[in-house]
Order: structure tokens, then C-alpha cells, then sequence
């Protein structure tokens, strides 16, 4: 009687189970084809502007060659040197080629006052009295435009939040405003103590400069086109002329002065916006 039950029973489970196989092949088979084309894809160009405050190596001293009045030449660096306003700003375009790569070209603007002073082994120069030496003491301020090809490697996404790496090369236009010099005795004694030879105009230079950039940071998502970007930029830009005169009515009768460069770190804070 068990055996006679237990036939239909299994043949009846035997059923099921084909018809459960069957059922899931042909679920296969009309499963909707996948279009990979329509992949959702960070994909598109985009404008951004940029803030960066950055302060100065030890490094970017100005330098300077002097010709000796009565033959010679000599060159050394500014005993001290300052720079003032490490304020950027620019505005670029880019194009997000896929989730973890995009590339952009940007131009940057920062500009800045320099005052330092050199020490002279020399004499001042006729009028002043014997055995004092001359310091001078040059003011002066610059410009730069920078023009720089950057591509990164987006790390991916997690919370609307994407690390970042990057590098950028370029060139960099650099202004010198005509510096003023003020030749200045000194004397230990106190007989010539500030005694002054009258103040003298130095010629601005210009020239383009090599700049490479390193970058990191990561960017937040404010919308799906809106991107808030925070990120450290180290930048070096190359040194160059920086001013030039003639006739500076001491016992040094030309100077030619350079800065020593640029280099940059940078906190950067800016807007990136799809566009199209």
C-alpha cells in the first residue's frame, strides 16, 4: 500500500520540479537584453572657477649680480626678503571622460609686493666718509598669469564624496614692476648711520616661466552637476630676470636682479559645473 502512495507522490514532485526548471529557462531566455551603452557615466564638459591661499618656501630669496663700478662683478642672494599677498584665483574648462578620469586647462592669476635688503662689502660711493659700507634696499611688485594642462585620477565615489589625484605642466607669465632701490650707509661707529644717497628706479622685467603642479583633494557633490571641490596644490614655476638699472650713484654701477622662482603650496577651495 506504500509503494502504490508513494509512486504518484514522487511522480507528482518529479512534476513540480520540472515545470520549476522549465519556468526559470524560459525566465532566462525573455530576461530584458542589458544596453550597456546606457550605463550611467560621469561623462560631460564643465567650467570651474578656483580660490588658493598658499605661503613661500624658504627657498625664494631673490638673488642679483653687481657690477663694481672700478671693474668686477659679484652675485649673491638677498640677506632677507618678503613676499606679501599669496592670494590666487582662476577659472578653467575641463571634460570628465569616465567615472575615474577627467582632464581641464585652467589659467590662474596671483600677484605680490617683495621688499628686501642686501648687505655691500663695498664703500657708498663720493661724499661719504671712509670705511663705510653701502646696504640697499629694493621694493618692489609683480604679476603672473599662469596657463597650466592638468588631468586626474578620480579615486571613486563613496557618500557623494570622491578623492582625488592629479598633475599639471605649463608656462607662467611673470611681470616685474620697476623696483625701487634705496642705497643706504651704514656705519658701526654711528657717523654715517642712515646718511642716504638718494633713492633709484630699477627696470621691471618679464618673461614666460615652466610650471608643473601636483594635486590632491576630493570633491562633494552639491547636485548632480554641482561639484564643491577642496584640494592642496604644490606649484613650481621656474626662476627669472626680475629687474635691471644702471648708474646707482655707489661703488656699484649696475645690478641685475632675479627671483629664484615660485613654489607654491597651496589650500584650494573651487566650483566645478557640468555643463553639456
Amino acid at each position: 500500500m506504500v509503494r502504490r502512495i508513494a509512486s504518484p507522490v514522487i511522480a507528482a514532485f518529479a512534476g513540480l520540479f520540472a515545470t520549476g526548471a522549465l519556468a526559470s529557462d524560459l525566465d532566462i531566455i525573455n530576461a530584458p537584453e542589458i544596453d550597456v551603452s546606457q550605463a550611467t557615466l560621469a561623462r560631460g564638459w564643465y567650467i570651474r572657477g578656483d580660490l588658493g591661499y598658499s605661503g613661500w618656501g624658504s627657498t625664494d630669496r631673490p638673488d642679483y649680480t653687481a657690477e663694481r663700478a672700478g671693474g668686477g662683478t659679484f652675485s649673491q642672494p638677498f640677506d632677507s626678503a618678503r613676499f606679501s599677498k599669496p592670494v590666487s584665483y582662476g577659472v578653467g574648462v575641463g571634460y570628465q571622460f569616465s567615472d575615474f578620469s577627467r582632464a581641464d586647462l585652467t589659467t590662474d592669476f596671483f600677484s605680490g609686493d617683495m621688499s628686501g635688503t642686501s648687505a655691500l662689502g663695498g664703500g657708498c660711493g663720493a661724499g661719504a666718509p671712509g670705511g663705510t659700507n653701502c646696504r640697499f634696499d629694493y621694493k618692489g611688485d609683480y604679476s603672473a598669469v599662469n596657463v597650466m594642462a592638468n588631468g586626474y585620477v578620480d579615486l571613486g565615489t563613496v557618500a557623494g564624496i570622491t578623492p582625488y589625484v592629479g598633475i599639471g605642466a605649463g608656462a607662467t607669465y611673470v611681470k616685474w614692476s620697476d623696483t625701487s632701490v634705496l642705497p643706504v650707509c651704514l656705519d658701526g661707529a654711528g657717523n654715517c648711520a642712515g646718511a642716504s644717497n638718494g633713492a633709484i628706479g630699477l627696470q621691471g622685467e618679464d618673461s614666460w616661466r615652466f610650471t608643473y603642479a601636483l594635486m590632491a583633494g576630493a570633491s562633494v557633490d552639491l547636485t548632480e552637476r554641482v561639484k564643491l571641490d577642496f584640494g592642496y596644490r604644490f606649484s613650481d614655476t621656474a626662476g627669472g630676470k626680475a629687474f635691471s638699472g644702471r648708474g646707482l650713484g655707489t661703488s656699484i654701477d649696475a645690478v641685475n636682479g632675479r627671483d629664484d622662482g615660485f613654489q607654491k603650496h597651496e589650500i584650494r577651495a573651487g566650483i566645478r559645473v557640468t555643463t553639456w
